[in-house]
Formats: C-alpha cells, structure tokens, sequence
C-alpha cells in the first residue's frame, strides 16, 4: 500500500506518544515506515542492520513488542510460524496469504466490506472491526 494509506508516520506517533527513541529505536521505526510488504522480525533485522550494523536482533524483537504494546504497529499472524508486523495506522485493508510462496496481496473489496457490515446488521451488531485473510494457491493456466 502506498505512503497514501498511511497515516502520520510511525516515528510521529512515538514522538507524540512519548516513547524514548534511541538512534537504533529511529532506524527501525524507519525501515517500518518505508516497508511495503509485511516483514517479519528476521527481516526487519536484516534492513535495520545493514542501515546500522549494531542494531542485534533482541532490540529489534524488543522495538517491535513496544510499537505493537503502543498501538503503533500491528501483529500479524498469516499461519507460517512468523509474526509479520505493518502500521496499525493504515487504511482498511484485507489480504491474500500465496500459500505457495508466502506473498501477502492486500486489496480492499466494496462488496465484501458492505456484506461484512449487513451480517453483523442482521445478527443484531454494529461492526466495528474485523480483520479478513484468505489463504489460497495460484490457479493453474
């Protein structure tokens, strides 16, 4: 999802928030805010520590468990064993979970979102949530 989905930006929202933000906590926030796919702790390490190679793997487990305890990121669990983590300030998004090869394709359905809203309406509730991910594999051509 493009920098339009996005609301203000991750480290705006610690900064406002108060958090403390060491050097290393900066470039993770950073690598979180430029990424477009929805990495895991792994990966984030990986961006985090070729941007700065002191950044260990433990303060990056520990920035991801502040930012999520913060309501700044948000933790996602696609049934592979890794949390994947993306802003929880973004728009409204569903997703597709590749069961090949692990992609995640987010798109946003109208249909789907107003038959959501009618279902909790005819069983008595105002939405106010929810998440959606359909796990699926390529047809074959």
């Amino acid at each position: 999802m493009s920098d339009s989905g996005k609301r203000a930006g991750i480290l705006a929202r610690c900064e406002a928030q108060g958090l403390r933000l060491t050097e290393q906590r900066r470039v993770i926030a950073q690598v979180l805010e430029a990424a477009e796919d929805h990495p895991d702790v792994d990966t984030l390490h990986a961006r985090a520590h070729a941007i700065d190679p002191r950044i260990s793997i433990a303060t990056v487990y520990r920035t991801v468990k502040l930012f999520e305890e913060a309501g700044i990121l948000e933790r996602l669990e696609f049934g592979d064993g890794r949390a994947r983590y993306e802003d929880a300030q973004r728009d409204h998004h569903d997703h597709l979970i590749d069961m090949t090869t692990g992609e995640v394709i987010e798109f946003c359905d109208p249909e789907i979102e107003a038959l959501k809203e009618a279902i909790a309406r005819r069983l008595g509730y105002r939405l106010k949530g929810h998440r959606l991910e359909l796990f699926g594999v390529k047809l074959e051509r």
